[in-house]
């Protein structure tokens, strides 16, 4: 069994995979605790113009984890794999979407994407996404990027809503 690592000071002198692994599940763990302690409404609240809520941005991170690890990994089409045509759409509330069932998709969609790569090198080229070919040491630092870009977006909305909370 892997060792668990609590801090990214533990992972410093860890091989290459081990700190990109960390990292990327920080990262996702970072994401579903943007909904830790919210209400059903609280996590829908639009704050800014766009699609964003914070229930969104956990959406949209399970569609990201989808075609980086679903899509690339295999090439199936996007409806195949369940999941919207666009990046815009997979922000899209549906009436059925709770707290509840998004976290326990993104949980699900995280393993799903270790288990994919578990058995591939930093090397290895996986061939199914529309960019092309990437190693999956480009993909897990196209993830990094993605993922720390949404878990800034997060903070920020989830320190309006809980000021607002505290404020009424």
């Amino acid at each position: 069994m892997a060792p668990h690592f609590h801090s990214m000071d533990d992972v410093i002198n860890e091989p290459e995979r081990v700190q990109f692994e960390f990292f990327l599940d920080e990262h996702r763990a970072a994401l579903d605790g943007c909904l830790d302690g919210l209400t059903e409404e609280q996590a829908r609240r639009r704050l800014v113009p766009s699609r964003t809520t914070l229930l969104g941005l956990v959406k949209h991170a399970t569609f990201v984890e989808k075609v980086w690890f679903d899509e690339a990994f295999t090439g199936r089409p996007r409806r195949e794999i369940g999941i919207p045509a666009t990046p815009d759409e997979s922000f899209i509330l549906g009436d059925d979407d709770t707290v509840a069932s998004v976290r326990a998709a993104h949980r699900e969609a995280c393993a799903a994407s270790r288990a994919a790569a578990a058995p591939l090198g930093l090397d290895d080229v996986v061939t199914g996404n529309r960019r092309g070919p990437v190693p999956l040491r480009w993909l897990y630092l196209h993830m990094l990027r993605e993922l720390a870009q949404h878990c800034g977006h997060a903070d920020i909305l989830r320190e309006q809503i809980l000021a607002e909370a505290h404020a009424g």
